[in-house]
């Protein structure tokens, strides 16, 4: 589905079925450096389950056009006018790592729009160290290489994919190695500046967070202390599991998120 966002053309993922904004909406917001299809599975299993579903490409990444936005404020008014734009009016936003971010800064400015969050892979603050940010910032296969290392957990390693026809860490590899110049640098850099404990605690609407055990890019203690910050927030620590948990536990974060 494309659809014009401030300007821009947007390209989302409907999850095999056309959209229907009477239905509840249901918002995917990608990682950085990463597009819609982080979210094939999950999306295809919402709008079969009576949700309308968009997995956008932020602007600047995948088939979306613009340029990147610099900014977790920025891309929270983005989502908020995407809600707009297709006729909509809430949204369940469910985020991972860098869209948790983006998720969170929209429940807490927008309470209007948003009906409850899920928040996969996140923690109030998500710091990136300066080797990543300036291999992104060269345009370095060193950062994907550093992504590909710290992002899966120990699962990826043992060979399989709980992915039909998929490759775990390989689909990773090639679709961080799709993006246009500059993207992973703005993401980190979006996310490496950004704080969510002000926004967290102003959050009104039901929330869970999913984590995972092995995560080396936002551990799993990290994500607890977020969900004291949030009122009522529930908690699901998944065993084993890295950064990546999208695609090495993809069976038990939609458990998570659809409980």
């Amino acid at each position: 589905m494309r659809i014009k966002v401030n300007g821009e053309e947007v390209y989302a993922a409907t999850g095999g079925q056309e959209f229907d904004p009477q239905k509840p909406l249901v918002i995917f917001l990608h990682g950085a450096g990463f597009d819609h299809s982080a979210w094939a599975l999950y999306t295809r299993w919402h709008a079969h389950h009576g949700f309308s579903v968009l997995a956008p490409d932020l602007p600047g990444h995948g088939q979306s056009g613009g340029k990147p936005l610099t900014s977790v404020e920025q891309y929270a008014d983005w989502v908020v006018a995407l809600i707009d734009a297709v006729g909509a009016k809430q949204a369940r936003l469910v985020g991972h790592s860098l869209g948790t971010l983006i998720a969170i800064d929209a429940a807490a400015r927008f309470p209007e729009k948003v009906t409850g969050l899920r928040l996969i892979a996140t923690a109030a603050s998500m710091p990136v160290s300066e080797a990543l940010l300036n291999a992104a910032k060269e345009n370095s296969p060193d950062a994907i290489a550093m992504m590909t290392v710290w992002g899966f957990g120990h699962r990826a390693g043992l060979g399989g994919s709980l992915t039909p026809g998929g490759w775990m860490m390989g689909k990773g590899v090639r679709t961080l190695e799709t993006m246009k110049p500059g993207v992973l640098h703005a993401d980190l850099s979006a996310s490496n500046g950004y704080n969510a404990s002000e926004a967290a605690a102003k959050i009104t609407v039901p929330v869970t967070i999913v984590l995972g055990e092995r995560d080396l890019m936002t551990p799993a203690k990290n994500g607890k202390a977020l969900a004291t910050l949030i009122p009522g927030a529930k908690t699901v620590v998944l065993p084993g599991a890295g950064h990546m948990m999208l695609a090495e536990a993809p069976d038990d974060v939609l458990k998570a998120i659809t409980a």
